[in-house]
């Protein structure tokens, strides 16, 4: 079966408070271990550093420089 470009990884550009689809898709990547994140279960990201994040645990360590 064929997926469609809406199925696959979406592009965003984020905000400091929303974010905006620039490509259709139903996850994005975070941007520290990888693991998708279906769009409406995002909550965590960087407007400065334009990535996503899985949970506020690793948004906290990447904003303060670990891994």
């Amino acid at each position: 079966m064929l997926m469609s470009s809406s199925d696959g990884e979406a592009k965003l550009y984020f905000g400091p408070s929303t974010f905006r689809v620039l490509r259709g898709g139903k996850f994005v990547r975070c941007a520290v271990s990888g693991e998708p994140i279906a769009l409406e279960e995002l909550r965590y990201w960087s407007a400065e550093l334009q990535e996503a994040y899985a949970s506020c645990e690793i948004a906290t360590r990447r904003l303060l420089g670990q891994r």
